[in-house]
């Protein structure tokens, strides 16, 4: 069965919000259930969950003593 185009803009544009857990239960539900059937937006939820995990991972990395004292004098100089 063809997927609507509208559920699969709809899917995408609120990837976000379903990363985040910002939708309603149902809402929720609805692209959780699209996900699931339509591949091409299961694999764009899949990328964006795995890049989520790498950045978090990257911004671990300590901050080096020399760029926090930069942004600090950038910030008083505001």
């Amino acid at each position: 069965m063809a997927e609507d185009k509208g559920d699969c803009v709809e899917a995408v544009h609120l990837l976000y919000h379903y990363l985040d857990g910002e939708l309603t239960t149902e809402r929720r539900v609805l692209i959780s259930q699209h996900l699931d059937d339509c591949p091409p937006c299961g694999q764009a939820f899949d990328f964006e969950a795995e890049l989520r995990v790498v950045i978090a991972q990257k911004c671990r990395e300590e901050v080096p003593p020399e760029l926090v004292e930069r942004v600090r004098k950038a910030l008083e100089q505001e």
